[in-house]
């Protein structure tokens, strides 16, 4: 089992658009095979700093999902949303 520590910092008065994206790529994360589960937090001392804590069964199957079609028009969406781009780190065990 691994986590997937997804660090997001998004653009000033973006937050509503980028909740909603947030939770529509969750709920794609969730049909994906090895999902187990996810959340996503807000930096409390920053609140354009956001984090996705996904845990997957195998590293496999992380980069399944990563790589997968589905991810990537979703990132579409929200890359346009991020001041950087997405910083991921991969947790095990």
């Amino acid at each position: 089992m691994i986590r997937v520590l997804i660090e997001r910092h998004i653009a000033d008065d973006l937050a509503e658009h980028y909740e909603k994206a947030a939770r529509n790529t969750l709920q794609q994360a969730m049909q994906a095979h090895g999902f187990i589960s996810g959340e996503s937090l807000k930096n409390s001392n920053d609140h354009n700093h956001r984090i996705v804590m996904a845990t997957f069964r195998t590293l496999q199957d992380w980069q399944r999902w990563h790589s997968c079609e589905a991810r990537k028009q979703i990132m579409e969406a929200i890359m346009p949303m991020l001041e950087s781009e997405e910083k991921i780190t991969i947790l095990e065990h």
